[in-house]
Formats: C-alpha cells, sequence, structure tokens
C-alpha cells in the first residue's frame, strides 16, 4: 500500500465520518419548539412536516453516501479501474477517444448506482412531502438530455484538454486554463438562451403590477433588464427560488411560476432586490474571478500528478495513461476542495448578508423582505435550526432565523 493509496483512502473515509459527525449533530439540533419569529407563517403541523422533512432527508443522504463510499471502494480494491483500462485499449482506438470511453463509461456506472437514489428521493421521499410534479416520463427525459449534452459538449471539451496534456508538454495545463477562463464565461451567454430552455419553457412574465413594479425597481436602481420570464417549475417541484441570467444588457430575470404564485409582489420585489443586490456588490464577478484562479490551479497542480506512476499503482494500474491519471487526481485532490469548499460557504455566507442588505436598503421594505424568507422557509420545508458545525460545512446562505435577525436590526437602525 503506498503512500497515495494511504492519502486517498484515509481522505475517503475522514470525510464520510465528518458528514457523518455533521448530519448527527444536525438531526440533534432540531429544536420542537418553533422559534417565535416564525409563529405568523408556521402553524404546528406545518413545523412538525419540516422537521421531519429535514429527519429523511438527513437519514437517505448519510444513507446513500454510505452506499456511494462501500462502491468506489469495492470498485477499487478489486481492480475495477485497470480492467476497465484493459477493455477500453482492446478496442485499439486512437489515444484521445480510448480516454473518452473510459473516463465516459466510470460516468455512466457512477450515474447508474446514482440512478436507484434519484428515483427514492424524487418519487419517494419528495412524493412523501408534497414536492414532487415530476412524471417518470420527465424524469427518463431530463436525463436522457443530460448524457447528451454531456456527450455533444462535454465530450469534445475533455477530449481537447485530454489531448493538450497528451501532446503539449509542460505548458499544457496554461493552454488548457486559457481555454477553459473563455469557455466559462461564454457559457454565462449560451445557457440561459441555448442550454436551460432545454428543460424548462420560459414564458415573458405578462402585464400587470407585478411586472411593472419589477422594471420600476430595476430602472430605481439603474439596473438594465432586458426580459422578466417565468418558468414552467412546477412541472418538477412545488419549491419555488428566482435568478438572474446573462449580462450587460442581456440580464434578465427567471421567476420559477410557484413564487409567482406563493408570493405578494412587494416580497417578490424584495427577493429581485437581493439579487440584484449581487450584482451591485460585485459578488458575481468575484465568484468569475475565484472560480478563474481556482482553475488554474486545479489544472497545474493536475500537471504535476496525471503522468505519475505511483499514483497509478494505487489503483493497481498496468500502465500509466493520462485519461486514467485525470480520474485519479480527482479523488487525491478531493479533500482538498472539501477543506476549499468551507471557506467558500463562508464567503457566500457573507455575500448574502451583504445582498439582503442591499434589498432592505433599496426597497425601503424590511417587512417585506423578511415575509418573503419566512414563506419560502415554510413552502420548502426548510430546517429553521440547523446545528453550527452543519451550516460550517454545507450552508452557502445562512439560515433563515439568522438572516432575518439581520434585516430586523437593519429596519431599528433606519428608524
Amino acid at each position: 500500500m503506498n503512500i497515495y493509496t494511504v492519502i486517498i483512502l484515509t481522505a475517503l473515509l475522514v470525510e464520510f465520518a465528518v458528514e457523518t459527525v455533521s448530519n448527527l449533530l444536525n438531526l440533534r439540533s432540531l429544536d420542537p419548539e418553533l422559534p417565535p419569529e416564525f409563529r405568523d407563517v408556521f402553524d404546528r403541523e406545518a413545523y412538525r412536516k419540516s422537521q421531519e422533512y429535514t429527519r429523511v432527508r438527513t437519514r437517505f443522504g448519510i444513507f446513500s453516501g454510505a452506499a456511494s463510499l462501500v462502491a468506489v471502494l469495492i470498485f477499487w480494491f478489486a481492480g475495477g479501474f485497470n480492467r476497465l483500462d484493459l477493455l477500453v485499449r482492446s478496442w485499439e482506438w486512437p489515444p484521445v477517444l480510448t480516454g473518452l470511453a473510459y473516463i465516459g463509461l466510470l460516468l455512466l456506472f457512477r450515474e447508474t448506482l446514482r440512478l436507484p437514489f434519484q428515483i427514492w428521493s424524487t418519487f419517494v421521499i419528495e412524493q412523501r412531502f408534497g414536492f414532487n410534479r415530476t412524471t417518470p416520463g420527465i424524469f427518463a427525459l431530463d436525463r436522457l438530455k443530460g448524457i447528451l449534452l454531456a456527450i455533444l459538449l462535454g465530450g469534445p471539451f475533455l477530449g481537447g484538454i485530454l489531448a493538450f496534456f497528451m501532446y503539449q508538454g509542460e505548458w499544457a495545463w496554461l493552454y488548457i486554463w486559457l481555454a477553459v477562463s473563455v469557455v466559462s464565461v461564454l457559457f454565462q451567454f449560451i445557457v440561459p438562451v441555448w442550454i436551460m430552455p432545454l428543460f424548462n419553457k420560459f414564458r415573458p412574465l405578462e402585464e400587470g403590477e407585478l411586472r411593472q413594479s419589477i422594471m420600476e425597481y430595476a430602472e430605481s436602481v439603474r439596473f438594465p433588464i432586458k426580459g422578466v420570464y417565468v418558468i414552467d417549475s412546477s412541472k418538477r417541484s412545488t419549491k419555488s427560488n428566482a435568478f438572474f441570467t446573462g449580462f450587460g444588457r442581456n440580464k434578465r430575470i427567471a421567476l420559477f411560476d410557484t413564487l409567482v404564485e406563493q408570493h405578494t409582489v412587494p416580497e417578490i420585489v424584495g427577493i429581485i432586490a437581493h439579487e440584484v443586490g449581487h450584482y451591485k456588490r460585485k459578488h458575481i464577478i468575484q465568484g468569475m474571478i475565484i472560480g478563474i484562479l481556482h482553475t488554474g490551479a486545479l489544472l497545474f497542480l493536475l500537471s504535476l500528478f496525471i503522468g505519475s506512476g505511483k499514483l497509478a499503482e494505487a489503483f493497481f494500474m498496468d500502465r500509466v495513461s493520462v485519461y486514467a491519471g485525470f480520474v485519479f487526481f480527482a479523488l487525491l485532490y478531493a479533500p482538498v476542495e472539501f477543506i476549499l469548499s468551507i471557506f467558500m460557504e463562508a464567503l457566500s455566507r457573507r455575500n448574502e448578508y451583504q445582498a439582503d442588505q442591499y434589498a432592505v436598503q433599496t426597497t425601503g421594505r424590511p417587512g417585506a423582505m423578511a415575509d418573503a424568507l419566512k414563506k419560502l422557509a415554510r413552502n420548502n420545508l426548510s430546517n429553521l435550526t440547523p446545528h453550527p458545525f452543519h451550516v460550517l460545512l454545507h450552508y452557502s446562505h445562512p439560515p433563515l432565523l439568522e438572516r432575518i435577525r439581520a434585516i430586523r436590526k437593519l429596519e431599528q437602525a433606519s428608524v
């Protein structure tokens, strides 16, 4: 057992243990007493249901995580990585196509293992709590579209990365970084126009009080909007959300139809103001810059390990290859990514507070913003009392109670 075997195996086991402890602490933190701040939107039954939803989803997450870990370990120590390599090499395809076949089959194997859990999550858990509206046909079509997009878009992109590492020498990582950076920016324009409509219908928000209020608010903060759209998200779930897409004068607002149905006009304007706050506070640009720098560091490290014989040996490989090294580095880098994610989640939570502050200051309606958050909590059966350790690891948004308290403080300060 070489050093890479020890590092990766230890990291997998430690990460699973930390995640399990986090989940168990989160379950223990469920408070049977409803926080006073939510008593105007939660009744006893709704609060009980939200806690039961947390319990069911958490236990399911522990079980599915354990199953995933066991599957990886069995495949690894049974020599599955080498057996698959021998299979794709026997086809005698060009090196890049061989690499694509190897990685593609691994991804297909992973998704096949995940499928029963996705089915249970959607048609049992989400159905039990009244969220699911996905039909078997939509479920199957979504996954088929995802596979086709992965083949048509991801295949050539991954093939280019493999080709650069195979043929461009020690500076391959730099060329790839530049290319990935350009593509990631282009995708900000391509995804909302070409990809998202493959999964949901976007219809322009009809004229009326809501559209007028949104446009008036956007104009008041000098935020140009090309269009306001409603997404037919209710065909999959009753959960609600809103988001922005695009840059410059091509920015678009997308509202889930469930959000339009469940919230008042001032509440929706408050939610949109929060999203505008992310743009105004430069969070979007910040995220892109961090993402580009992270990708560069990741690719540089990948270039150091992708041809490592010791790393290949840890997975019982007969031969060293770029494409297999690509997969093995992902497992080696996982603990670093786990640690980095903690800092990124903390940064995200800080940004959410800033966006809330911007929304309150520009709309002048802190009550509407707080009411919107409380309704979202009720409609999505959010956990109102998460454990701090679980928040540290997983929450990109502050707990709802903390956000509302911060909004109340802003309201008091403005009086």
